[in-house]
Formats: structure tokens, sequence, C-alpha cells
């Protein structure tokens, strides 16, 4: 019911581009891209790499958009990526301009067989693309070499300097942020902050390239060379501070940004995902900047679908999740807007400022209503950026000069205390303290009365990818699952909010913290068949007729529910039965896990640990699905395999007594019936069976037979042994009348 009562009402909503370039030609606002990363190993940095690189080369206007990326582990690897990204986009994004290339991903590019030329000089797309595909065959082995490199030449300064065993940059100085060996101050958890700019702000006049030449090789002298400001960041980590992972990181962005180009709207992504679609930062201004009656001042943000690549052409594990997406996020339109995904999403800055739409009054006066110094800090220069970021209709207004007084600002803004005794975490931006902060942030401002869109392109705006590793999967919803209870037990709890919430929008809200408790009885349902090993009694509800009639009836209903939500959705038959057996896998394991982790946090008081989703593939030998056959053993793997060995078990022994006792008998037909329910609940669990089976999960043949060696090898162990001494009960049974 939690589940069907939000979808009455499903809305698709289109933007028209065309539109907005004829209303919005030359004045569309600004726009900070923040992009988040952590790890270069659990997130390859060619991923990362390929991300900022894309969204350089976005078809936006270049000085009226800034990209930051948030290094959360202060390594000295991404920090050199950055600079090499700095001196590829300067042949990148002009090749993309002059050229009108999809996508602007070069890892995604040149990947593609083929794609529709759309440029103005298709003579020269040879050429071109040739030189810039060994520009960035080189640049990708400059990428993969930068830890070797760093390394060797640390070693080198270090000979210089006995005594000491630091991570060298290649200005000859210290990296101020985390070391290969750890030392004070520059190890994980405890360094110091960074701001880096690496690409200032563009002129507002276009700068036109050069000619070819024997120095360059590729005709820019008609495109445009700007490159957008781009910026780095790794705010400062001390012991004794909850730092509060990629929501703490989004905090700090945000702060930062103020200073340094303050853009009314902001865009968020994950280091894995990149743009797919190069209009799509004029997309979402479809809906922000509708003025028409349609309320697109009160829009807090417009979540874009997320698209995977490089999932398994089966889609084994739901990764593609197109039921959540394409079906229940596209039926909240219809209400007050989807949630925040997390990803590819653009947001309204006041909004993320904790103001309220401004049907509840003007974002100005609002802000100089508020208690600034204890609600946003101590900064008076972040705090003087804020009337200027409620401006929807502002472009990009870089600082003059990032003199001390300014880098001294930025240190303030990245440090650890600064939030200390503020509403950072909680009322202003990112909410901290649960692990899915996502939909706890969009739940925040749906509460305060913002709407949300929900919004798709074609190609896709932004594309990324998804663990297609059992273990890392299980681990990701995981994780989700943890932090929708955490929002369900916290005072993010949809029951609280006040009367802005609409009712279907609330009890959305409630079907995505609630649902892992449900769950529960799922797994011990499942265990039920234990009983019918050790008793000649089926617990079947009597009268039997009835019953089976009221099961088809509910089965049948929720599967045409289902092919409503495939047809309507737009999703396949193999979407909707892939998200069916991964959430009985999830059930059987997963989702009980998340309610014992909730219970003993509320029992304990002691915050609950999920680690970082690991995108690192096994394909060193060369299989694009190397990571779907390694089988990777965790203890989150026991209780599925228990409920599949109990379910193969009572299959067994139904089959061993519809033989022993005969089909036609009571107790044979009894059995074959309750058969049909543990051979459903193996077919929903055969993903997870493949995936167990590792390098034989390529052979789904061998899972059948043996299942079938299995289940013949129990029926005859039951004929062997459990009938005789049946029938002899039953023997006593009688002659005791």
């Amino acid at each position: 019911v939690l589940n069907q009562l939000p979808k009455q009402s499903p809305i698709k909503r289109v933007p028209d581009i065309a539109a907005l370039a004829d209303r919005h030609s030359g004045d569309l606002p600004g726009v900070d891209v923040f992009v988040t990363t952590v790890d270069p190993v659990d997130e390859p940095i060619l991923y990362t790499v390929n991300t900022i690189l894309s969204i350089l080369a976005a078809d936006y206007p270049v000085d009226r958009y800034a990209c930051y990326l948030s290094d959360d582990g202060g390594t000295l690897v991404h920090y050199e990526a950055m600079v090499e990204v700095a001196k590829f986009a300067e042949l990148w994004v002009p090749f993309c301009r002059k050229h009108c290339v999809e996508p602007r991903s070069p890892e995604n590019y040149f990947a593609m067989k083929t794609q529709a030329y759309k440029g103005g000089v298709p003579g020269e797309l040879m050429s071109d693309h040739r030189r810039v595909r060994r520009e960035y065959e080189e640049f990708k082995v400059r990428i993969d070499s930068l830890s070797s490199t760093i390394r060797q030449r640390s070693d080198v300064y270090n000979a210089k300097h006995a005594g000491e065993n630091a991570t060298w940059m290649a200005d000859g100085t210290h990296w101020p942020g985390t070391w290969f060996e750890p030392a004070d101050n520059h190890q994980r958890g405890k360094h110091a902050g960074i701001v880096q700019v690496l690409l200032n702000h563009p002129s507002c006049k276009p700068r036109l390239g050069l000619a070819a030449s024997a120095e360059n090789p590729v005709d820019f002298s008609g495109v445009d060379v700007r490159l957008p400001m781009l910026v780095y960041i790794s705010r400062e980590k001390r012991p004794g501070y909850n730092h509060q992972k990629k929501a703490g990181a989004m905090n700090v962005m945000l702060r930062v940004s103020a200073l340094l180009s303050n853009a009314p709207f902001v865009i968020n992504f994950d280091g894995d995902h990149y743009v797919n679609n190069s209009q799509a930062f004029r997309a979402p201004m479809c809906f922000m900047l509708d003025g028409r009656g349609r309320g697109g001042e009160n829009t807090a943000f417009v979540q874009f679908p997320q698209r995977f690549d490089d999932v398994d052409p089966t889609d084994r594990y739901a990764n593609h999740n197109r039921v959540f997406f394409d079906g229940t996020m596209l039926s909240l339109n219809g209400l007050q807007g989807p949630s925040y995904l997390g990803t590819g999403t653009m947001f309204r800055r006041v909004a993320l400022y904790g103001v309220e739409p401004p049907r509840w009054g003007a974002a100005a006066s609002q802000i100089k209503a508020m208690d600034i110094a204890n609600k946003f800090g101590s900064s008076t220069s972040f705090v003087g950026t804020m009337l200027d970021g409620a401006n929807q209709e502002r472009s990009i207004t870089p600082l003059a000069v990032l003199d001390e007084s300014v880098a001294g600002d930025l240190a303030a803004l990245t440090a650890c205390a600064y939030e200390d005794g503020t509403s950072w975490g909680r009322d202003v931006g990112w909410v901290y303290n649960i692990a899915t902060e996502d939909v706890v942030t969009g739940f925040r401002m749906h509460r305060q009365g913002w709407r949300s869109v929900y919004a798709s392109v074609e190609p896709a705006a932004f594309r990324g990818t998804a663990p297609i590793n059992l273990t890392e999967r299980l681990y990701q919803i995981l994780r989700w699952s943890g932090g929708s209870l955490e929002m369900f037990f916290s005072h993010s709890n949809a029951l609280l909010a006040g009367r802005r919430l609409h009712p279907l929008q609330r009890v959305a809200y409630l079907n995505m913290s609630t649902y892992p408790i449900v769950t529960v009885f799922i797994f011990f349902y499942n265990l039920f068949p234990v009983m019918w090993l050790i008793s000649e009694q089926y617990y079947i509800q009597r009268p039997f007729g009835e019953y089976l009639l009221y099961l088809v009836a509910v089965i049948a209903m929720i599967h045409v529910i289902g092919m409503f939500e495939v047809k309507w959705a737009g999703i396949t038959l193999l979407d909707w039965c892939r998200n069916e057996q991964f959430y009985m896998i999830g059930s059987t394991g997963v989702y009980p896990t998340a309610v014992l982790y909730m219970a003993l946090k509320l029992v304990t008081g002691k915050g609950i640990y999920f680690r970082l989703t690991s995108k690192q593939t096994a394909a060193s030998s060369g299989d694009k699905f190397a990571d779907l056959y390694t089988v990777r053993w965790v203890p989150l793997l026991i209780p599925t395999i228990v409920i599949m060995v109990v379910n193969v078990a009572a299959v067994g022994v139904a089959v061993g007594k519809a033989a022993a006792w005969g089909p036609l008998t009571e107790p044979g037909w009894l059995a074959v019936l309750g058969m049909v329910f543990n051979v459903w609940i193996l077919v929903l669990l055969y993903p997870f069976a493949l995936g167990v089976m590792g390098q034989w999960g390529k052979r789904p043949a061998v899972l059948f037979v043996a299942m079938a060696m299995a289940v013949a090898a129990v029926a005859a162990m039951y004929v062997a042994f459990g009938a005789p001494y049946q029938a002899e009960l039953s023997g006593v049974a009688a002659s005791l009348g």
C-alpha cells in the first residue's frame, strides 16, 4: 500500500532546450559543478579525470560555470591528475566544440564504433580524431603512472634531505595533504586543507584558437578555446572530528564556491559519473527558470535518472534499477517531485542554504532575518555572498585577486572547526549523520514546501558505473537500506514533517524509510520449510481451497500492477523481473542485516559504519565482466545461502514424500503443492546462486544440474530413512487407536 499510493499520477517531464534558447539566449545563469571522490583505488582515477573533462567540455557558456573537485583523501595523485586534465583540456575541449562530439568523456567517445557527425567541418574530423586520440592515449599513460612518478620524485628529494620521508610536489615543495608514508599532519584523517585554482575564470569575450601549424597540428582558428574555471579542494581533517563523509565534503565545496564563483545553481556528480549529453546543464534550466505559472521559482532541484555503463547484458543484479528510477521517481512528479538521488542533480543554491520557497517570502528577506552567525558560521566573507547567490539570473563573478586575505578565508571555510555551533548538516547544506544523506537532504527541502522535478533527455544527461560484483552490490544496498532506517529513526522521519509536505509525498518517504523492516517477515517466512523437514504436518491455511484462491488473487493483482508500471514507465519486462529477484535477494540477507544494525544503534547509541562501494574492476584478464564472476566471501552472503539450502532441501523432501506416499494420496499432493512455494523462492534467488558459483556462473546449466542432484539426493535419503520411520509412527498411532 505504501508503495502504490504515491503512484497515482505519474507525469513525464521533458525539457524544451530550444525554447530555453529563445528566451535566455545570452543570459543563462551561473552554475557551480561539484565532483566528489575519495580513494583513487576504490574509485579509479581514470573515471574521475573523464568526469572532469566531460564537464569542462559541456555545451554551456564557458564563462558562466565553474568546476570543483573535492578530493576527500587529500592525495597528490588526484591533484596532479587535475593538473594533467587542465593541460589535456586545452586540446580536448576545442576538439569537442569544433566537431560537436558526443559524449564528451574521451574514454567513452573513443570507445564508440560509430557516431553521427554534427559538426561543420567533416573533412577534418578523421585527422583531428587520430591526433586527439593519440594525445589521449599518452594522457592515460601519464595518469596511470602518476603514483610511481610521484614516488620516484619523492625518493629523489628525500635522498637530498636526510631524515625526511615526505611526498613532494613537482615544484620541489612538500605536499600539504596525505603522504605515501604517513607522518604527523600528513595522513588520512589528519592533514591541512587545500584549495588550488588550476584554471582561472575565463574572460567574457571569446578567444579563438590558432590555425594549424607544425607546433599546432589541429586547426582551432574558428573555435573558442576558453576553458571554464577548475578548482581542486581537499578539506582539513583532524582527529576527534566527525568529517561526515560525502555530505561534509559537499558542504565545504558549497562554502568555497560561494567565495570563488557563487553561482546561483549547483550541480553535483559522483566521481564515476560523466556528462553524456553536452546540453545536460541547459536541460534543468528549462524547469528552474520556468516562470509561466508552473512553479519554476519554487523548484529546489531537478533530478535526472541514473544510467550506467558496463553492466552485464542480462543485468543480473538489477544495477540499472529501472523500476525505481523510471517508475517510482517518475510517479512522484505528480506530487512534490522525486527524492534527491545523490548525483546528476541541479540545486538552487538558496535551497541548500535552508531558505524557504518564495511563496513564503522572498529569499533576500529570509536571509536578512536569519541569525547569520549561529546558522552559517563566522565567516563574514561567506555570509556576504549569500544575497548575490539568491539571484537566479546572476552569472559568475569571480574574485579579481586571490590574495592572502582570500586564502585565509578559504582556509577557515575548509577547517574542521568551522561548523561547530552552526546549523550546517541539519538545516543548512547536506544533512549529516545519516548514510543516505541524499534522500534526507531532499526530504528537508520538500518538508519546507519546495518542489522538485524528475526530468529525462535523450541521450541520457549523465552516465556512470555500477558495481557488478555480487558482494559490492550487496554492500551498496546495505548502505542504502541502513540509511533509510536511520532516516526513519531521526528528526527526518516523514511522520514529523509539517503541513507543507504533500500527504502522498509523506507516504512515499515513509515507504523509502521503512521498507527494510517488512523484509524481516519475508526472511522468516522463507525459513518455514524447516518445519516441513521435521514433521509430517503441513502448515497450510484451511480451508485450503479458499486460501489458494486468496493467494492467486493477491499474486495476480501484484503482477497486473507490475505490468501497468512496465507500460507507463517505459521499462522492459526483464527490468521488472530483475527487480523482483533482487528484492528477494535483499530480503533474505541485506535488509534484515540493516534492521539488525539499526537495532544495535538504537540500543548502544553507536553509529553504523558502511564501507565505500568499490568500483574497481578485476578485469585484468581482459574480460569486461570479470568482476561479475568473482566471489568475495563475506558474512553478508550467509543468510541467503541458508535460505537456498533450506528450500532446496524442502523440495527434495517434498519429492521424496510424493514418491514414498504416492502423488495422488493426500500427503503426496500436499507435498507437491508445498513444493511450489519453495521452487518460486529458488527462482527468485537464481541470480544470487549464479553469483556465488563464481566462474561456474558462466554456465547456468551447471547450476540446474547441481540443483537437480541435490534434490534427488535429499529425496533418496527421505525415501530410504524418513519414509519407513514415518510409516512406523503411523502404524503405532493406528494401533493405539
